[in-house]
């Protein structure tokens, strides 16, 4: 898994709105835009320095996809990535106050101590 690079995408996503909506509502068309037009510039500050070779895993692009931030995790996604993303897509759909934040902390119920490796 390229932690660094699902990070990436959740980071970028959540830190603007238009892209965070875009994800929320059409998951497969933002996650395969961003890793065409976005992930090999990432980590170059000019268009000629554009890589080819930064891709998403199967396994990545499907939890990307399908919203699913307990594979994410279980990956070594930084869980308050998901977490900030979550927030901004979600909590909105619960009417209840922590709503979503006790649902995305449920699902989590079965990760135990040691946690999957986050660093980068």
């Amino acid at each position: 898994m390229s932690k660094y690079l699902v990070n990436k995408f959740l980071y970028t996503v959540d830190r603007d709105h238009d892209l965070t909506e875009r994800y929320r509502t059409d998951p497969a068309g933002t996650v395969a835009w961003w890793e065409v037009e976005m992930a090999g510039t990432l980590l170059n500050a000019i268009d000629a320095e554009r890589t080819t070779w930064l891709s998403f895993t199967d396994a990545e692009r499907e939890a990307l996809v399908g919203h699913d931030h307990v594979a994410l995790f279980e990956m070594g996604a930084h869980p308050f990535l998901t977490l900030t993303l979550w927030i901004a897509m979600f909590e909105r759909d619960h009417p209840e106050p922590l709503a979503m934040q006790l649902d995305y902390a449920a699902r989590l119920a079965h990760v135990t101590q040691p946690y999957p490796d986050i660093t980068t």
